[in-house]
């Protein structure tokens, strides 16, 4: 029985020679993998070097989306339906509130009568009530504009009557702001506060880091989005609003992920601001030095079309990007130059195969444990004929 399993064991270790367990593809599968200059790949290969880098990093930066094509030049001063006003006539004659005046105008020598009215809420039909005047229509309207319209209603019944109005609850004037605020819910919006950046920080902004915050206007069935850093860092960015605008502040990590020969296969958190590759693997604990070929240090990526341009790639591009995987050796020490000029961008994938020398050994490894097990039956077997 011994000899029969023995035979049958080695067969199947050096046929199971190339689907043994491993941390991820190897460098030859990899390479394998590439275009070439004979053949299309599924992605470029592409050396990863100081001159590199600075040739990716020159490539004017892009963000996903724009909210400029969403400003607005609606005015947000108008007088809409709940509006609360804020009514003051006065009144030279002294006649419509009783004469003698209010201790105000009787101090500062002024003849007449003043009355401030309590505040006025606009109806659904659009009109306040004034005494005198009767209903006045104001929706629509500026203070100013409302202030003629019932200054004109108290025509005949006042000889030369001054109105004041202000809008002293401002409720249709006003944006929605949800999601990842301090302070998520309704605010009013005005001649000098009207932008995206006011209205996030009426709302008490976020306490998350800006690189880490994406911000969305919907309006009229349209949603605009676009990066908060990029809101913060654009002028033509930070646009003006509309009343009944809803601006979500959304929460989307930028991560990477790391596998293969690294000290830690983890999903990465970048902290705010830019990420070197050396920043990336440090995050990680670096390389495995007991199983990580140093001279293959890859990064996985979905690259910007204008990017592989500039580097001379002529990968078919897919709807995320052009694949491409960046090649360090980093047992060269020039290239560590390189490392710490090359940014980390989100969904990025570092990875490292095993060396030579780690394969050997997990094929071993194998070997060994399979010989154990022909061991342990060839003991149970003469056990079992004694």
């Amino acid at each position: 029985m011994t000899r029969t399993i023995l035979p049958l064991a080695i067969v199947a270790i050096l046929g199971g020679c190339s689907t043994l367990p491993r941390d991820g593809p190897s460098g030859a599968s990899i390479d394998s993998g590439a275009t070439t200059a004979q053949a299309l790949g599924s992605y470029a290969l592409v050396p990863l070097t100081y001159e590199v880098t600075e040739r990716i990093k020159h490539v004017p930066p892009q963000f996903f989306g724009t909210l400029a094509s969403a400003s607005s030049e609606q005015p947000v001063d108008i007088i809409g339906e709940g509006d609360t006003l804020a009514v003051s006539i006065y009144d030279p004659s002294g006649s419509l509130f009783g004469g003698g005046g209010s201790s105000n105008s009787r101090s500062a020598g002024i003849e007449g009568g003043s009355q401030a009215l309590p505040g006025a809420v606009v109806d659904r039909s659009g009109s306040i009530s004034i005494p005198f005047a009767g209903q006045v229509h104001v929706q629509g309207l500026t203070s100013t504009q409302a202030a003629a319209a019932i200054r004109r209603a108290l025509v005949g019944k006042v000889a030369n009557p001054q109105v004041m109005v202000a809008i002293a609850g401002n409720v249709s004037n006003s944006v929605n702001v949800l999601g990842d605020v301090r302070q998520p819910g309704r605010v009013p919006v005005g001649v000098n506060r009207d932008r995206i950046l006011d209205v996030i920080a009426a709302a008490g902004g976020s306490a998350r880091s800006t690189d880490d915050l994406t911000i969305s206007i919907q309006r009229a069935g349209q949603t605009y989005t676009a990066p908060l850093s990029a809101v913060t860092t654009e002028f033509g960015e930070n646009v003006r609003l509309q009343r009944g605008d809803v601006i979500n502040v959304q929460y989307k990590p930028r991560r990477f992920s790391t596998f293969g020969a690294l000290n830690a296969v983890a999903q990465v958190d970048m902290p705010a601001g830019p990420m070197t590759l050396t920043g990336a693997m440090s995050k990680v604990g670096g390389l495995n030095t007991n199983a990580a070929n140093a001279r293959r240090v890859m990064v996985f990526r979905f690259e910007r079309p204008e990017v592989a341009q500039a580097l001379g790639i002529n990968q078919p591009a897919t709807p995320r990007g052009v694949p491409v995987v960046y090649e360090l050796n980093f047992a060269d020490a020039a290239n560590v130059f390189a490392a710490t000029n090359m940014q980390v961008m989100p969904e990025d994938v570092v990875y490292v195969p095993l060396a030579g020398a780690a394969e050997m050994r997990k094929f071993f490894e194998v070997v060994q444990s399979m010989t154990r097990v022909v061991y342990d039956i060839s003991v149970t077997s003469t056990l079992n004929n004694n």
